[in-house]
């Protein structure tokens, strides 16, 4: 989910990602983890987001506790959800898994304020770089990653599903 959502082996990527933000929504809005009681939501966000490869909700839930994973919920007022991210650790290397922001909240630095939690959360753990994939169409959320320094490593084929869409792998060397 760095731009359209598959399967979480296959890392939507990032059609919740701003291209240049204004910050007034990243000024108003706050990280916290995400929770179970998050996912019926993230799953709404999913399905604007991402269509028919939106992740379910089962999806989302497992991932939630699955090895290595961190999740985040962005928030604003009284703690609604506006944008999710979430990154899985192997012990070498963090792979975004995905980001989302509400699409009537893009390019107001929402997407921007994930990327960086993510990435922070990977310098934490000791990660060697970052990778994520992003749809090869998607160039609001290109423009984000190479903002933050990531280069595009190779081209998966017919890597989101159901569409039949390329992706970009990309990496962020730390």
């Amino acid at each position: 989910m760095t731009d359209a959502p598959d399967a979480p082996d296959e890392a939507p990527d990032d059609a919740g990602a701003d291209e240049a933000p204004d910050d007034a929504g990243a000024d108003q809005a706050r990280l916290r983890p995400l929770v179970a009681t998050d996912v019926p939501l993230v799953a709404e966000l999913e399905r604007q987001l991402f269509g028919p490869s939106a992740w379910s909700e089962p999806m989302i839930a497992g991932e939630l506790h699955a090895p290595g994973r961190w999740y985040l919920a962005a928030v604003q007022g009284q703690d609604t959800l506006v944008g999710y991210a979430g990154l899985w650790f192997d012990g070498d290397a963090g792979q975004v898994m995905t980001i989302g922001v509400a699409p009537t909240l893009q390019r107001q630095g929402i997407g921007t304020l994930l990327l960086e939690a993510l990435v922070d959360r990977c310098r934490q753990l000791g990660a060697s770089a970052v990778l994520l994939e992003v749809r090869v169409d998607k160039a609001p959320a290109m423009a984000l990653y190479e903002r933050f320094g990531f280069t595009i490593l190779s081209r998966r084929r017919r890597y989101y599903q159901p569409e039949d869409a390329d992706a970009w792998t990309m990496r962020l060397e730390l």
